[in-house]
């Protein structure tokens, strides 16, 4: 029967120092072996268990020692079988060559334990200059399992990847042409990666239960990071819907100098500037902003099983309106002073320099109403009664785009790195995240248009947060496929009742 549990066993191979540890950490999502920059620092290969579909079935990766002088190694190994190369190998080498020793081990757990081989190379180098690479392959070709190679290090589109990836997998059939070989970081991954692995080594394995098995487990990885991905975007959403309604309210009473100074920046003699009151509440906008960034970054990466905490900085240029309340005792010193073709300019001074519109001072309205009068109808207008800064659409429009980068960091961030540090997105991400945006563009300027006045958050917080979470995730699918194309399987549609139920992968849970 194919629906019957089975255990498919994974044996992580490389040559030393290349990353197999690091490699393993991300794929388990926790912490296991030791990693440093030092050769045979795996000395014993070491069982783990990846994944649990809920029909029983298991994914196992066994991370072994590195390779060492692979063409000794082919030679001894083939002298295992006599009584001469036993001792050398298990009397030897064990007490006076111990890395050699190690790697030999590694060899024959390949043989006896795994039912795919995943060969990690350093793309780092070209294949030209990695020599081992060929006696490594024959090393492989010795177990009889199928192998499955991942490209570590092999650098961002633009920058030579795709021509880098195409001469080494011409070099890798050349040497072994049943294996598949891949482009996967081990310090920097996406999980719709990993998806593309599972596949290939479902395609990889000769048993038909075993091939059906590891379908499942695909699937139950899947359906995992599914439920990741929307757990994300809820967050991302959330924090997004709070920057986009928060409000800061400027304190009454500005002094006559800075009123003075509006005056003039409003009939075009000298700079303006913003007074103290103002500031003020500027700079707590702008640390509402940074807690926001901070916090939902922060979020994502408990999400993703890592560790640490983000320091994200707000972006670089963030700009503010100044929604300004017609003050009536100002308003009234003004009314009885102006009218006609000064109306409008009138107006415009007491309201801080932003205009109203010409129908509600058509017609000598200031002289009918008096000042008073129509600081009391230009607030009413405005649905404001105080004075408040908030984000300009513009703004808004870039935080959405710098959290669906903080998205993909978090996303690519490979477990072996360690803790989490803030870092530069690579450069071929914002515009894939700006193109991704594009078709959106309308509906998020209506969501920002549609924010109320100084009460905004309560009142629209909810359905703003809700419609943000299905564009977010519209948006960070389309720019997945940008960067993967051939990432279409990991966005298949799963039920939600069915993702509820999916396989449980064995990391420790965030926290």
């Amino acid at each position: 029967m194919t629906d019957a549990p089975q255990t498919v066993s994974l044996s992580l191979v490389s040559h030393t120092n290349v990353g197999k540890t690091t490699l393993a950490r991300t794929l388990l999502a926790r912490d296991i072996g030791e990693v440093r920059d030092a050769p045979h620092v795996t000395e014993f290969a070491e069982v783990h268990t990846m994944l649990e579909s809920a029909q029983g079935d298991r994914l196992q990766l066994w991370d072994t020692p590195g390779f060492g002088d692979s063409v000794r190694l082919m030679r001894r190994l083939r002298q295992s079988a006599n009584p001469i190369g036993w001792f050398l190998t298990e009397v030897w080498d064990r007490w006076h060559d111990r890395p050699f020793w190690f790697a030999q081990q590694a060899l024959k757990n390949v043989r006896d334990e795994a039912d795919v081989l995943i060969y990690l190379l350093s793309a780092a180098e070209t294949p030209e200059a990695a020599g081992y690479v060929a006696p490594e392959m024959e090393l492989l070709a010795w177990t009889g399992k199928p192998v499955v190679v991942l490209l570590n290090q092999l650098g961002a589109p633009g920058d030579g990847a795709d021509a880098d990836l195409a001469r080494w997998r011409r070099h890798v059939l050349a040497l072994a042409p049943t294996a598949r070989v891949l482009s996967f970081d081990a310090f920097a991954r996406c999980w719709v990666q990993e998806i593309a692995l599972l596949d290939a080594i479902g395609a990889a394995l000769q048993e038909p239960t075993q091939r059906a098995a590891l379908a499942r487990l695909a699937d139950a990885w899947r359906r995992a990071r599914a439920d990741d991905l929307q757990a994300a975007m809820a967050i991302l959403a959330d924090s997004v819907a709070r920057i986009a309604t928060a409000r800061e309210v400027v304190a009454e009473g500005p002094t006559l100098a800075a009123r003075l100074r509006q005056i003039g920046a409003t009939i075009g003699i000298g700079r303006g500037g913003a007074d103290d009151a103002t500031a003020a509440a500027q700079t707590r906008l702008l640390a509402q902003l940074q807690r926001e960034v901070r916090d939902s970054t922060s979020a994502l990466i408990r999400l993703h099983r890592l560790e640490g905490e983000s320091e994200a900085a707000i972006l670089e240029a963030v700009q503010v309106d100044l929604h300004q309340k017609v003050d009536a005792g100002w308003a009234a010193i003004w009314g009885g002073a102006v009218s006609g073709a000064l109306a409008g300019l009138s107006a415009d001074v007491m309201a801080g320099g932003l205009t109203l519109g010409g129908g509600l001072l058509a017609g000598g309205v200031l002289g009918a109403l008096g000042g008073v009068g129509l600081a009391h109808g230009v607030n009413r207008v405005r649905g404001t009664d105080r004075s408040w800064l908030a984000w300009k659409d513009e703004a808004l429009q870039q935080v959405v785009e710098a959290q669906l980068l903080r998205y993909l960091a978090v996303a690519h961030f490979g477990r072996g790195r360690g803790a989490w540090s803030d870092g530069a997105a690579p450069a071929h991400w914002p515009a894939a995240v700006h193109a991704a945006l594009e078709p959106h563009r309308e509906a998020l300027a209506s969501l920002w248009h549609e924010r109320a006045g100084d009460d905004a958050s309560t009142a629209t917080l909810a359905p703003m947060r809700a419609e943000l979470a299905t564009l977010l995730l519209a948006a960070t699918r389309a720019t997945l496929l940008r960067l993967y194309p051939d990432a279409a399987r990991a966005f298949e549609t799963i039920p939600p009742d069915e993702a509820r139920e999916s396989a449980q992968p064995t990391a420790q849970p965030a926290r």
